[in-house]
Protein backbone atom coordinates (compact mmCIF):
# COMPACT_ATOMS: atom_id res chain seq x y z
CA UNK A 1 0.00 0.00 0.00
CA UNK A 2 1.05 3.59 -0.74
CA UNK A 3 1.11 6.24 1.72
CA UNK A 4 -2.28 7.48 0.66
CA UNK A 5 -4.06 3.80 0.85
CA UNK A 6 -2.08 3.24 4.24
CA UNK A 7 -3.71 6.39 6.12
CA UNK A 8 -7.07 6.25 4.40
CA UNK A 9 -6.76 2.00 6.28
CA UNK A 10 -5.98 3.72 9.40
CA UNK A 11 -8.44 5.78 9.53
CA UNK A 12 -10.96 3.45 9.22
CA UNK A 13 -9.69 1.36 12.28
CA UNK A 14 -9.54 4.23 14.34
CA UNK A 15 -13.44 5.30 13.46
CA UNK A 16 -14.52 2.04 13.89
CA UNK A 17 -13.26 3.19 18.07
CA UNK A 18 -15.09 6.66 17.55
CA UNK A 19 -12.07 8.30 16.89
CA UNK A 20 -12.44 10.72 13.56
CA UNK A 21 -8.38 11.10 12.67
CA UNK A 22 -9.27 13.98 9.62
CA UNK A 23 -10.47 16.18 12.81
CA UNK A 24 -7.34 15.37 15.08
CA UNK A 25 -5.22 16.37 12.54
CA UNK A 26 -7.44 19.49 11.56
CA UNK A 27 -6.95 20.52 15.38
CA UNK A 28 -3.43 19.72 15.61
CA UNK A 29 -2.68 21.91 12.81
CA UNK A 30 -4.07 24.50 14.73
CA UNK A 31 -2.19 24.19 18.52
CA UNK A 32 0.64 26.36 18.77
CA UNK A 33 3.62 25.19 20.91
CA UNK A 34 6.20 27.78 22.25
CA UNK A 35 9.83 27.08 21.22
CA UNK A 36 12.50 27.82 23.53
CA UNK A 37 15.55 30.22 22.07
CA UNK A 38 17.80 28.83 25.00
CA UNK A 39 18.45 25.40 23.38
CA UNK A 40 20.67 27.15 20.43
CA UNK A 41 23.47 28.69 22.90
CA UNK A 42 23.32 26.80 26.21
CA UNK A 43 21.28 28.93 28.17
CA UNK A 44 24.20 32.22 27.68
CA UNK A 45 22.11 34.90 26.15
CA UNK A 46 23.89 38.41 24.69
CA UNK A 47 23.44 40.23 28.02
CA UNK A 48 26.68 38.94 29.98
CA UNK A 49 29.97 37.09 29.17
CA UNK A 50 29.61 35.09 32.73
CA UNK A 51 28.76 31.47 33.81
CA UNK A 52 25.49 30.17 33.81
CA UNK A 53 24.16 30.60 37.29
CA UNK A 54 20.67 30.06 39.29
CA UNK A 55 20.82 26.13 40.25
CA UNK A 56 20.85 25.28 37.09
CA UNK A 57 23.34 23.57 34.67
CA UNK A 58 24.25 22.98 30.91
CA UNK A 59 26.32 19.97 30.12
CA UNK A 60 28.24 19.10 27.32
CA UNK A 61 30.26 20.85 24.47
CA UNK A 62 28.97 19.65 20.98
CA UNK A 63 30.70 21.69 18.67
CA UNK A 64 28.25 24.72 16.77
CA UNK A 65 27.11 26.49 19.68
CA UNK A 66 25.28 29.76 18.67
CA UNK A 67 27.33 32.73 19.59
CA UNK A 68 25.35 35.51 18.09
CA UNK A 69 21.85 36.80 17.90
CA UNK A 70 22.38 35.90 13.66
CA UNK A 71 23.56 32.71 13.70
CA UNK A 72 20.66 32.03 17.09
CA UNK A 73 18.13 33.33 14.12
CA UNK A 74 19.70 31.00 11.86
CA UNK A 75 19.82 27.76 13.53
CA UNK A 76 16.10 28.11 14.81
CA UNK A 77 15.12 28.63 11.07
CA UNK A 78 16.74 25.41 10.23
CA UNK A 79 15.02 23.02 13.19
CA UNK A 80 11.72 25.43 12.05
CA UNK A 81 11.34 24.31 8.87
CA UNK A 82 11.11 20.60 9.75
CA UNK A 83 8.90 20.37 12.37
CA UNK A 84 5.20 19.74 11.86
CA UNK A 85 2.40 22.17 13.80
CA UNK A 86 2.24 26.09 14.81
CA UNK A 87 5.08 27.31 16.70
CA UNK A 88 5.82 30.49 19.01
CA UNK A 89 9.39 31.55 20.26
CA UNK A 90 10.01 31.97 23.61
CA UNK A 91 12.49 34.08 24.44
CA UNK A 92 14.36 35.13 27.68
CA UNK A 93 15.64 38.86 28.66
CA UNK A 94 18.75 37.78 28.58
CA UNK A 95 18.78 37.57 24.59
CA UNK A 96 18.16 41.41 24.46
CA UNK A 97 19.70 42.53 20.90
CA UNK A 98 22.00 45.61 21.55
CA UNK A 99 23.27 48.04 18.81
CA UNK A 100 24.40 51.40 18.06
CA UNK A 101 22.73 53.10 20.61
CA UNK A 102 25.25 50.38 23.46
CA UNK A 103 24.46 47.99 26.29
CA UNK A 104 21.91 48.48 29.13
CA UNK A 105 20.88 46.87 32.51
CA UNK A 106 18.46 44.39 32.67
CA UNK A 107 16.33 46.98 34.83
CA UNK A 108 17.07 49.24 31.93
CA UNK A 109 15.91 47.19 29.12
CA UNK A 110 13.25 48.21 26.51
CA UNK A 111 11.22 46.86 23.87
CA UNK A 112 13.60 48.41 20.95
CA UNK A 113 16.11 45.69 22.39
CA UNK A 114 13.74 43.32 20.82
CA UNK A 115 12.76 44.36 17.75
CA UNK A 116 14.90 41.98 15.66
CA UNK A 117 13.47 39.34 17.46
CA UNK A 118 9.42 40.90 16.65
CA UNK A 119 11.10 41.12 13.31
CA UNK A 120 11.92 37.53 13.25
CA UNK A 121 8.56 36.30 14.30
CA UNK A 122 6.57 37.81 12.76
CA UNK A 123 7.90 36.52 9.01
CA UNK A 124 7.23 33.43 10.60
CA UNK A 125 3.90 34.35 11.48
CA UNK A 126 4.68 33.06 15.20
CA UNK A 127 3.82 34.87 18.28
CA UNK A 128 6.15 35.50 21.33
CA UNK A 129 6.59 34.47 24.59
CA UNK A 130 8.70 35.27 27.74
CA UNK A 131 11.03 35.28 30.53
CA UNK A 132 12.37 37.61 33.15
CA UNK A 133 15.92 36.38 33.22
CA UNK A 134 16.55 35.67 37.09
CA UNK A 135 20.11 34.25 36.71
CA UNK A 136 23.53 34.79 35.54
CA UNK A 137 24.61 38.38 36.32
CA UNK A 138 26.11 39.87 39.14
CA UNK A 139 23.43 41.57 40.87
CA UNK A 140 22.35 38.18 42.20
CA UNK A 141 23.94 38.79 45.50
CA UNK A 142 24.01 35.72 47.68
CA UNK A 143 21.74 33.69 45.50
CA UNK A 144 19.02 35.64 46.17
CA UNK A 145 17.05 38.39 43.63
CA UNK A 146 13.46 38.91 44.32
CA UNK A 147 13.47 37.45 47.98
CA UNK A 148 16.77 39.35 48.88
CA UNK A 149 16.67 41.23 52.63
CA UNK A 150 19.39 44.00 50.60
CA UNK A 151 16.41 45.96 48.91
CA UNK A 152 19.02 47.87 46.50
CA UNK A 153 19.11 44.16 44.90
CA UNK A 154 15.47 43.55 45.17
CA UNK A 155 14.87 46.93 43.89
CA UNK A 156 17.22 45.98 40.64
CA UNK A 157 15.11 42.85 39.96
CA UNK A 158 11.73 44.11 39.96
CA UNK A 159 12.63 46.97 37.93
CA UNK A 160 13.45 44.19 35.81
CA UNK A 161 10.43 42.00 36.07
CA UNK A 162 7.93 45.10 35.51
CA UNK A 163 10.57 46.46 32.28
CA UNK A 164 9.96 42.38 30.97
CA UNK A 165 5.41 43.27 31.60
CA UNK A 166 6.52 46.66 29.12
CA UNK A 167 7.93 44.27 26.54
CA UNK A 168 5.46 42.01 27.13
CA UNK A 169 2.80 43.72 25.96
CA UNK A 170 4.92 45.36 23.24
CA UNK A 171 5.39 41.48 21.88
CA UNK A 172 1.52 40.88 21.81
CA UNK A 173 0.92 44.02 20.61
CA UNK A 174 3.31 43.53 17.65
CA UNK A 175 2.26 39.73 16.47
CA UNK A 176 -1.35 40.15 17.40
CA UNK A 177 -1.53 37.03 19.85
CA UNK A 178 -1.20 36.64 23.76
CA UNK A 179 2.26 36.75 25.47
CA UNK A 180 2.74 34.61 28.34
CA UNK A 181 5.46 35.88 30.55
CA UNK A 182 6.39 33.71 33.01
CA UNK A 183 8.09 34.78 36.73
CA UNK A 184 10.97 32.14 38.15
CA UNK A 185 13.65 32.91 40.21
CA UNK A 186 16.47 30.63 41.74
CA UNK A 187 16.80 32.05 44.64
CA UNK A 188 17.41 29.85 47.45
CA UNK A 189 19.69 28.04 50.25
CA UNK A 190 21.93 25.13 49.99
CA UNK A 191 21.65 24.62 53.23
CA UNK A 192 18.98 24.82 56.24
CA UNK A 193 17.95 28.47 56.54
CA UNK A 194 16.80 29.88 60.10
CA UNK A 195 13.93 32.30 58.71
CA UNK A 196 12.08 30.58 55.80
CA UNK A 197 8.52 32.81 55.22
CA UNK A 198 10.78 36.42 55.69
CA UNK A 199 12.21 35.77 51.94
CA UNK A 200 8.64 34.37 50.57
CA UNK A 201 7.33 37.47 52.13
CA UNK A 202 9.63 39.56 50.08
CA UNK A 203 9.28 37.39 46.96
CA UNK A 204 5.41 37.67 47.31
CA UNK A 205 6.04 41.57 47.67
CA UNK A 206 7.93 41.81 44.54
CA UNK A 207 6.00 39.94 42.35
CA UNK A 208 3.15 41.90 43.54
CA UNK A 209 4.93 45.31 42.54
CA UNK A 210 6.11 43.64 39.16
CA UNK A 211 2.60 42.86 38.38
CA UNK A 212 1.29 46.62 39.30
CA UNK A 213 2.95 47.73 36.11
CA UNK A 214 0.12 48.09 33.71
CA UNK A 215 -0.55 45.65 30.74
CA UNK A 216 -3.61 44.38 29.14
CA UNK A 217 -4.55 40.90 30.27
CA UNK A 218 -5.75 39.64 27.28
CA UNK A 219 -2.46 40.30 25.87
CA UNK A 220 0.20 39.67 28.23
CA UNK A 221 -0.42 36.43 30.59
CA UNK A 222 1.97 36.54 33.97
CA UNK A 223 2.73 33.28 35.56
CA UNK A 224 4.44 32.31 38.35
CA UNK A 225 6.82 28.71 38.10
CA UNK A 226 8.01 26.84 41.34
CA UNK A 227 11.21 24.85 41.88
CA UNK A 228 11.73 22.28 44.47
CA UNK A 229 15.12 22.78 44.82
CA UNK A 230 18.08 23.44 42.29
CA UNK A 231 22.06 23.00 42.32
CA UNK A 232 23.81 25.40 45.42
CA UNK A 233 19.99 25.49 46.86
CA UNK A 234 19.11 21.87 47.71
CA UNK A 235 17.56 22.76 51.45
CA UNK A 236 15.09 25.77 50.61
CA UNK A 237 13.55 27.87 47.83
CA UNK A 238 11.61 31.02 48.05
CA UNK A 239 9.53 29.87 45.36
CA UNK A 240 8.33 26.62 46.60
CA UNK A 241 5.08 24.73 44.69
CA UNK A 242 2.84 25.88 47.47
CA UNK A 243 3.68 29.28 47.19
CA UNK A 244 3.61 29.81 43.77
CA UNK A 245 0.43 28.25 43.16
CA UNK A 246 -1.58 29.90 46.43
CA UNK A 247 0.16 33.09 44.78
CA UNK A 248 -1.31 32.57 41.22
CA UNK A 249 -4.93 31.17 42.79
CA UNK A 250 -5.41 34.35 44.92
CA UNK A 251 -3.54 36.82 42.33
CA UNK A 252 -6.34 37.81 40.23
CA UNK A 253 -5.12 37.44 36.70
CA UNK A 254 -1.79 35.46 37.11
CA UNK A 255 -1.34 31.90 35.97
CA UNK A 256 0.20 28.72 37.57
CA UNK A 257 3.05 27.74 35.42
CA UNK A 258 4.52 23.73 35.96
CA UNK A 259 7.45 22.58 34.65
CA UNK A 260 7.36 18.99 35.05
CA UNK A 261 11.19 18.92 35.94
CA UNK A 262 10.10 21.25 38.96
CA UNK A 263 8.87 18.77 41.29
CA UNK A 264 9.60 15.42 43.93
CA UNK A 265 11.00 12.67 41.44
CA UNK A 266 8.22 10.64 42.23
CA UNK A 267 5.57 13.15 41.03
CA UNK A 268 3.92 13.37 38.02
CA UNK A 269 2.55 16.93 36.63
CA UNK A 270 0.02 14.96 34.63
CA UNK A 271 -1.76 14.10 37.17
CA UNK A 272 -1.51 18.23 38.84
CA UNK A 273 -2.77 19.42 35.33
CA UNK A 274 -6.50 18.17 35.59
CA UNK A 275 -6.05 19.42 39.35
CA UNK A 276 -5.62 22.59 38.61
CA UNK A 277 -8.25 23.04 35.48
CA UNK A 278 -10.58 22.55 38.04
CA UNK A 279 -10.05 25.79 39.61
CA UNK A 280 -8.15 27.69 37.29
CA UNK A 281 -9.38 29.30 33.52
CA UNK A 282 -5.77 28.83 31.74
CA UNK A 283 -2.80 27.33 33.08
CA UNK A 284 0.60 27.13 31.31
CA UNK A 285 3.59 24.28 30.97
CA UNK A 286 7.33 24.07 30.37
CA UNK A 287 7.61 20.55 29.42
CA UNK A 288 11.10 18.99 29.74
CA UNK A 289 12.20 15.73 30.63
CA UNK A 290 13.66 15.09 34.24
CA UNK A 291 15.96 12.38 35.02
CA UNK A 292 16.76 11.72 39.07
CA UNK A 293 16.25 15.88 38.87
CA UNK A 294 15.67 18.88 36.83
CA UNK A 295 17.83 17.75 33.92
CA UNK A 296 16.13 19.36 31.15
CA UNK A 297 17.00 16.18 29.02
CA UNK A 298 15.36 16.55 25.63
CA UNK A 299 12.02 15.36 25.53
CA UNK A 300 10.94 12.34 24.32
CA UNK A 301 8.26 10.08 23.14
CA UNK A 302 7.98 8.60 27.05
CA UNK A 303 4.95 7.63 28.86
CA UNK A 304 4.80 10.75 31.32
CA UNK A 305 5.19 13.02 27.96
CA UNK A 306 1.93 11.28 26.50
CA UNK A 307 0.29 11.47 30.07
CA UNK A 308 0.56 14.86 29.90
CA UNK A 309 -0.75 15.26 26.15
CA UNK A 310 -3.47 13.05 26.99
CA UNK A 311 -5.00 15.12 30.14
CA UNK A 312 -5.00 18.05 28.26
CA UNK A 313 -6.92 16.83 25.33
CA UNK A 314 -9.27 14.61 27.40
CA UNK A 315 -10.29 17.52 29.35
CA UNK A 316 -10.97 19.77 26.40
CA UNK A 317 -8.29 22.21 27.29
CA UNK A 318 -6.01 22.89 24.32
CA UNK A 319 -7.25 26.60 24.56
CA UNK A 320 -6.36 26.58 28.39
CA UNK A 321 -3.22 25.50 28.36
CA UNK A 322 -0.42 27.35 26.46
CA UNK A 323 2.42 24.66 26.39
CA UNK A 324 6.05 25.37 26.02
CA UNK A 325 9.31 23.57 25.69
CA UNK A 326 12.20 23.94 28.22
CA UNK A 327 15.44 21.98 27.92
CA UNK A 328 18.88 22.27 27.10
CA UNK A 329 21.80 19.83 26.14
CA UNK A 330 24.72 20.79 24.58
CA UNK A 331 25.87 17.22 24.11
CA UNK A 332 24.63 16.44 20.94
CA UNK A 333 23.44 18.74 17.88
CA UNK A 334 21.34 21.25 19.56
CA UNK A 335 19.35 21.97 16.42
CA UNK A 336 18.53 18.14 16.43
CA UNK A 337 17.39 18.34 20.15
CA UNK A 338 15.13 21.34 18.98
CA UNK A 339 13.39 18.71 16.48
CA UNK A 340 13.46 15.68 18.25
CA UNK A 341 12.00 17.49 21.09
CA UNK A 342 8.95 19.50 19.23
CA UNK A 343 8.18 16.68 16.94
CA UNK A 344 8.20 14.37 20.37
CA UNK A 345 5.01 16.65 22.11
CA UNK A 346 3.68 17.18 19.12
CA UNK A 347 3.24 13.08 18.44
CA UNK A 348 2.40 12.95 22.18
CA UNK A 349 -0.65 15.60 21.54
CA UNK A 350 -1.83 13.92 18.29
CA UNK A 351 -2.09 10.87 20.02
CA UNK A 352 -3.38 12.14 22.10
CA UNK A 353 -6.33 13.58 19.75
CA UNK A 354 -6.60 9.53 18.30
CA UNK A 355 -7.89 8.35 21.41
CA UNK A 356 -11.38 7.05 22.43
CA UNK A 357 -11.37 9.26 25.06
CA UNK A 358 -14.94 9.74 25.20
CA UNK A 359 -15.57 6.19 25.39
CA UNK A 360 -12.61 4.57 27.41
CA UNK A 361 -14.29 7.58 30.32
CA UNK A 362 -17.77 5.82 29.53
CA UNK A 363 -16.16 2.47 30.68
CA UNK A 364 -14.41 3.89 33.68
CA UNK A 365 -17.74 5.62 35.08
CA UNK A 366 -19.62 2.33 34.50
CA UNK A 367 -16.78 0.64 36.68
CA UNK A 368 -15.91 -1.24 33.58
CA UNK A 369 -12.29 -1.29 34.42
CA UNK A 370 -11.07 -4.29 33.21
CA UNK A 371 -12.32 -3.42 29.30
CA UNK A 372 -11.23 -0.10 30.07
CA UNK A 373 -7.24 -1.47 30.59
CA UNK A 374 -7.70 -3.74 27.72
CA UNK A 375 -8.85 -0.59 25.41
CA UNK A 376 -6.59 1.35 26.88
CA UNK A 377 -3.36 -1.53 26.03
CA UNK A 378 -5.30 -2.50 22.59
CA UNK A 379 -5.25 1.21 21.41
CA UNK A 380 -1.53 1.27 21.28
CA UNK A 381 -0.87 -0.67 18.58
CA UNK A 382 -3.34 1.22 16.39
CA UNK A 383 -1.52 2.66 13.24
CA UNK A 384 -0.76 6.00 14.78
CA UNK A 385 2.05 6.55 12.25
CA UNK A 386 -0.02 6.57 9.31
CA UNK A 387 -2.01 9.46 10.69
CA UNK A 388 1.25 11.12 11.80
CA UNK A 389 2.53 10.44 8.51
CA UNK A 390 -0.49 12.37 6.65
CA UNK A 391 -0.21 15.15 9.56
CA UNK A 392 3.27 15.49 8.33
CA UNK A 393 2.55 15.58 4.52
CA UNK A 394 -0.16 18.28 5.42
CA UNK A 395 2.12 20.35 6.80
CA UNK A 396 4.72 20.16 4.19
CA UNK A 397 7.52 18.81 6.67
CA UNK A 398 9.52 14.98 6.35
CA UNK A 399 7.30 12.45 8.84
CA UNK A 400 10.39 10.26 9.63
CA UNK A 401 14.01 10.40 10.43
CA UNK A 402 14.75 11.71 6.61
CA UNK A 403 14.79 15.26 8.23
CA UNK A 404 18.07 14.45 9.96
CA UNK A 405 19.84 14.70 6.59
CA UNK A 406 19.53 18.47 6.60
CA UNK A 407 20.42 18.89 9.99
CA UNK A 408 23.97 17.02 9.19
CA UNK A 409 24.54 18.56 6.20
CA UNK A 410 23.74 22.42 7.84
CA UNK A 411 25.92 20.79 10.60
CA UNK A 412 28.97 19.82 8.22
CA UNK A 413 28.60 23.48 6.04
CA UNK A 414 27.96 25.63 9.05
CA UNK A 415 28.09 24.53 12.29
CA UNK A 416 31.31 22.65 12.34
CA UNK A 417 33.09 26.13 10.92
CA UNK A 418 32.32 28.25 13.83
Amino acid sequence: MNQVQRYEDARDRYAAVGVDTDAAIRRMIEIPVSLHCWQGDDVTGFDHDGPLTGGIQTTGNYPGKARTPEELMQDMDVALKLMPGKKKLNLHASYAIFEDDGFVERDKIEPKHFAKWVAFAKERNMGIDFNPTFFSHDKVKDGLTLSSPDEETRRFWIEHGKACIRISQYFAEQTGMPCVMNIWTGDGYKDIPADRMGPRLRYKDSIEQILSEPYDKKLVKPCVESKVFGIGVEAFTAGSAEFTLTFAATYNGCLPLMDNGHYHPTEVVSDKIPALLCFFPEIALHITRPIRWDSDHVVLLDDETREMAKEIVRNNALDRVYMALDYFDASINRISAWIVGFRSWQKALLGALCTPNAELKKLQEESRMTELMVMQEEIKTYPFGDVWEEYCRECGVSSDQSWFATVKKYEDEVLLKR
